[in-house]
């Protein structure tokens, strides 16, 4: 009996040209297994409607939520780390420096903007986890700086949104300093008398947890996100002891007093704006 078709010429014949393939971030699978149209979650703040999932999301995402229209001025935007130490480990520092600098185009893990949010005037330090894991360096502890200094001469609140795997190994001891001094500036602008908002996003870890993550007026974060100094399995290491379920979430954190408020992404500028107004005893905007 004859085959119904015989394949003439053997391999793939189609030109690449030709072919039809799936435009990249066309759909999102979320870690619950949903699955949704990448265009359909954006105009949902980033959060799966099937299952709730916040998305991890970056600085262009946030100022886009949190400023009015989007529109906001942003602050030394051309700063960049050095290599001082010379650091070279599977490569060099300054190499890695200029390939995620290209591949993410960012300058570095963190940056800095000011603008209205529901008509008045605020400064924001957004971290980018795709910058090196969101690891804070000099660069990062000078920008929350000379945005603290920002606030304070133009008597605007701050919101610092941390999203961070800890300190930058490649910088060492710089970056450990970076603990010290932001904490300090957060101190001047407490002396100012101008509220600081933090915002805690997944995954905010190590050093930034340790310094300004965890100093707010009001330390709110996503739901579901990691919040902790050392990982899970560091802690479970250290201590010998099986930890408890949902330990480090912002649920657990919350519950034991760790944080103040746990806000839903989409609710996310209207509670930061009511907190604000709380604490300088204004009128609460609508």
């Amino acid at each position: 009996m004859a085959a119904w078709f015989k394949r003439k010429k053997k391999g793939i014949q189609t030109p690449t040209e030709e072919k039809k393939d799936v435009p990249k971030g066309l759909w999102y699978k979320s870690p619950t297994g949903k699955i949704i149209d990448a265009e359909q979650l954006a105009k949902n703040y980033y959060v799966s409607p099937e299952d709730d999932y916040h998305v991890r999301i970056g600085s262009t995402e946030y100022f886009d939520i949190l400023f009015d229209n989007g529109d906001f001025e942003e602050l030394d935007s051309k700063l960049k780390s050095k290599d001082p130490l010379k650091f070279e480990d599977t490569k060099k520092y300054k190499d890695r420096l200029k390939e995620v600098q290209q591949k993410t185009q960012l300058n570095d893990a963190i940056r800095t903007a000011v603008g209205k949010s529901k008509g008045k005037n605020v400064v924001i330090a957004a971290m980018d986890f795709k910058f090196i894991g969101g690891s804070m360096g000099s660069v990062v502890g000078e920008k929350i700086a000379r945005a603290i200094d920002h606030a304070i001469a133009h008597k605007c609140p701050l919101i610092i949104i941390s999203k961070s795997g800890g300190a930058r190994m490649m910088e060492a001891a710089l970056s450990l300093m970076q603990l010290a001094k932001t904490s300090i500036k957060l101190t001047q602008l407490a002396k100012a008398k101008l509220p600081y908002i933090s915002l805690c996003t997944d995954p905010t870890t190590g050093g930034t947890t340790a310094s300004f993550a965890m100093l707010g007026d009001i330390n709110i974060s996503e739901p579901g996100a990691l919040i902790g100094f050392a990982g899970p399995r560091v802690v479970k290491d250290t201590t010998g002891k099986d930890l408890p379920e949902g330990f480090q979430s912002s649920e657990f954190l919350k519950e034991h007093g760790f944080l103040d408020f746990i806000s839903h992404r989409k609710e996310l500028k209207h509670k930061i704006n009511l907190y604000i107004d709380l604490i300088l005893n204004q009128p609460v905007r609508a």
